[in-house]
């Protein structure tokens, strides 16, 4: 495995290894890694989940959530690059261009939702959705042609929740609306940015860790994460940890 020691690997293995014969089908999710520029730094937005919560307690995470199939139906100002959006659909699992489309969304809402944060363009935006009402109320189009696709990651069987992330990168200049309170679900505990090197060092995921680094690998040959480039995907096949290329 690309840049990784063979402890970091094992350790990895036996931490994703099933013990369960029904393991839980993994439900789609989207995170967004918000990134922006300090000097020479890029610096990357993360929360601290609650110690309460069943799923990652205490950790430092990107926000993000699962996706509801009816965020497919939301407007939106501009979508998918047509790149983007054929790495969304590719993959294993059936993902047609309406699911691609509402896993992308739900990675903005709940970034609006976690940290207050509404990524667009400013116009006139209506909908009837309640979880939604923060992008109408201040005059935010959601806009899906900022989203870069970077990273793909199943949760492995025996959790106490599994999903199937995809991981989203978008630059702070994207942020339409900054909102100084947070958002209103108040899910994560509190909010940072930090330098991508600092936020390796931070109490986070091992498989947030793997993808941090593959992150700073692509924005080293890629500075604006064009559309279209190399998206790893993690998971456990047959008890053992696999990364292949989208």
């Amino acid at each position: 495995m690309d840049g990784m020691t063979k402890a970091e690997v094992d350790r990895i293995e036996r931490s994703m290894i099933a013990h369960s014969d029904q393991p839980i089908r993994p439900r789609d999710a989207a995170t967004l890694i918000l990134l922006d520029r300090e000097g020479d730094e890029v610096l990357v937005l993360m929360g601290r989940r609650h110690a309460g919560h069943a799923f990652m307690p205490g950790k430092f995470v990107f926000p993000g959530g699962r996706t509801d199939p009816a965020d497919s139906r939301i407007a939106v100002a501009a979508a998918l690059h047509p790149e983007q959006e054929a790495k969304l659909i590719a993959g294993p699992g059936r993902t047609s261009a309406a699911r691609a489309r509402a896993i992308a969304l739900s990675a903005i809402r709940e970034t609006y939702e976690e940290a207050g944060l509404l990524i667009g363009r400013k116009g006139v935006f209506a909908t009837a959705r309640p979880d939604w009402q923060g992008f109408a109320e201040h005059g935010v189009q959601p806009s899906l042609d900022m989203l870069r696709f970077v990273a793909r990651a199943i949760t492995p069987p025996n959790r106490v929740r599994r999903f199937d992330t995809r991981f989203f990168s978008a630059w702070r200049d994207d942020v339409a609306v900054e909102l100084p309170g947070g958002g209103p679900t108040n899910e994560l505990e509190e909010l940072v940015w930090l330098p991508l090197a600092k936020a390796r060092e931070a109490d986070i995921p091992d498989i947030t860790r793997m993808i941090l680094d593959e992150l700073e690998k692509r924005l080293a040959h890629d500075p604006q994460l064009r559309p279209g480039g190399p998206v790893p995907f993690y998971r456990l096949v047959r008890n053992r940890f696999t990364r292949e290329i989208l």
